[in-house]
């Protein structure tokens, strides 16, 4: 038993502050240590920058961050609607699939493995709304569909939206096909972090969707643990994800 808590002592030591962020935590103090034996002023900014730095890099903050954001939408008791709508999320281009190439990021992933179970409920269509953002990534929206064909989702049930490069043109060209299909219930799929400035930009674009969040990044109920005061890179993706839904959610009266 002594053992292996040497080795999980030994584990959480390396993984914490010998790779980032820890490590550049660790630096950032001892150079503020230095900064402090002949530049007062500028070892305060740094101590000062460490600290905001350090605060971004812990659970115990970046789950309250992302956290508010994913309890502003209730995945719904009962689910009423004509077509599912799942937005895209970050695809590679050219690795390696069972059907083909490309696969879908861990947050697009999880919207669509929930997509598929929607529809295995609600037998009815799926928007699959994503295009080809960079010239190096994926076509979500295709390989999104090559997937579900894979799942036994039929073909005709599949709708490519594969224009959309961010959320605004998601709910802009996602209302084109709408309309022309004549759908009037559309049940939005999405991380439940992104969902509020989705909701936003379908409302915008004079579309009533009826929320389904997936992809938790956190826990519903918050219990603290020490492990929470850890930096880790994991929470330092969360309080990045959760700051650009808050400027986005911001900028939607803008775009």
């Amino acid at each position: 038993m002594e053992a292996k808590i040497l080795v999980y002592f030994i584990k959480f030591l390396y993984s914490t502050f010998l790779f980032p962020p820890g490590i550049i935590i660790v630096g950032l103090f001892f150079l503020c240590l230095y900064a402090f034996q002949n530049h007062r002023k500028l070892a305060k900014i740094i101590g000062a920058f460490t600290l905001v730095f350090y605060l971004c890099t812990i659970s115990l903050l970046s789950d309250r961050l992302i956290g508010a954001l994913e309890k502003e939408y209730q995945v719904p008791r009962s689910v009423e609607g004509d077509v599912i709508v799942m937005l895209g999320g970050g695809a590679t281009l050219d690795t390696p699939n069972v059907n083909g190439l490309g696969h879908l990021s861990g947050f697009a992933a999880n919207r669509l493995l929930t997509s598929a179970q929607l529809y295995q409920k609600l037998h009815i269509p799926i928007i699959l709304s994503g295009g080809k953002v960079l010239e190096t990534t994926g076509c979500e929206a295709e390989i999104s569909k090559v997937i579900l064909l894979g799942l036994g989702v039929p073909e005709d049930k599949i709708i490519i939206e594969d224009k959309s490069l961010n959320t605004t043109e998601n709910a802009m060209y996602t209302k084109v096909l709408l309309e022309k299909y004549g759908f009037k219930q559309p049940v939005l799929v999405t991380s439940a972090f992104h969902m509020k400035r989705s909701v936003l930009q379908f409302e915008k674009a004079q579309v009533t969707v009826l929320p389904y969040p997936t992809d938790y990044q956190s826990n519903i109920k918050n219990q603290f643990e020490l492990h929470q005061l850890w930096p880790s890179a994991g929470a330092l993706l969360n309080t990045s994800l959760a700051l650009k839904e808050y400027v986005g959610i911001l900028a939607v009266k803008w775009y």
